[in-house]
């Protein structure tokens, strides 16, 4: 697989990993999944992961990852590239795995004493990758070793915190969100 090839499909297999924290943004708000517990002092998730937005940002994912398989066929003829779908089970994999990820990623902060919005290099950047990563490799390992071959996986996690600073640049110019990372 060429190099344009290999950055083509690592973007499109992340896509439904990638659009779901994004997708939260505007679905958040309402309860948070910790209740406003504490552990140690400290809110376990805080008020920026809700039920709402977890839920919104999978949906998202999902559905994107299935209007996605829809067009693989002649999008990847007509750029040269063949292109992943989607089955169900990896769609919701790669979604829900994004969002646990920044689940997990934000209970870590709380751990280390960091506040709602603090960054935290590579946590931040890499967080829902390695959860989605893992979670759809349990899910379908047949697909995931098919599409994401160890370039496809480099690539992805050179360009992840790229796009992460980017989007969440763009988001935070938008008044979207409160930090720009």
């Amino acid at each position: 697989m060429d190099l344009v090839a290999t950055v083509v499909t690592a973007f499109w297999a992340m896509l439904p990993a990638y659009v779901p924290n994004n997708a939260a943004v505007l679905f958040g708000g309402g309860a948070p999944i910790d209740g406003g517990r504490t552990w140690n002092g400290r809110r376990l998730l805080g008020d920026g992961k809700t039920w709402r937005g977890t839920a919104g940002g999978t949906l998202t994912g999902v559905l994107l990852a299935l209007g996605l398989s829809a067009v693989a066929e002649p999008i990847g003829e007509a750029i040269g590239v063949s292109l992943p779908t989607f089955p169900i089970p990896v769609a919701i994999a790669l979604a829900f795995g994004a969002m646990l990820g920044d689940i997990l990623a934000s209970f870590v902060k709380r751990r280390t004493g960091r506040e709602r919005g603090a960054s935290f290099p590579l946590l931040d950047q890499l967080d829902f990758v390695v959860v989605a990563l893992v979670l759809t490799a349990l899910v379908d390992p047949a697909w995931f070793g098919e599409v994401f071959t160890w370039p496809v996986i480099a690539t992805v996690v050179v360009m992840t915190p790229l796009l992460h600073l980017g989007t969440n640049g763009i988001a935070y110019a938008l008044r979207l969100k409160e930090e720009p990372w």
